[in-house]
């Protein structure tokens, strides 16, 4: 069990973006690109339904924590 709840404590201490598996690799250019691209799908469709966007920022936190800073400034 120690190793189980060292993983967990470890994830709550991390704060960056979260593992995503369909980008398992070390290179975060497509998993930055595709959290982009869900941050701005999303705000459209909350922006077509007058619901709060508030939800997407999700994305936009990933993104702006995996994209190189150059991108998003």
């Amino acid at each position: 069990a120690a190793m189980a709840e060292d993983i967990k404590t470890k994830l709550e201490r991390y704060k960056t973006a979260p593992f995503d598996s369909r980008f398992p690799n070390q290179n975060q250019t497509k998993n930055c690109w595709q959290n982009y691209l869900d941050f701005h799908r999303c705000e459209k469709a909350m922006a077509a339904k007058g619901a709060d966007a508030t939800p997407c920022q999700w994305y936009y936190r990933v993104y702006k924590s995996l994209c190189p800073t150059s991108w998003v400034s």
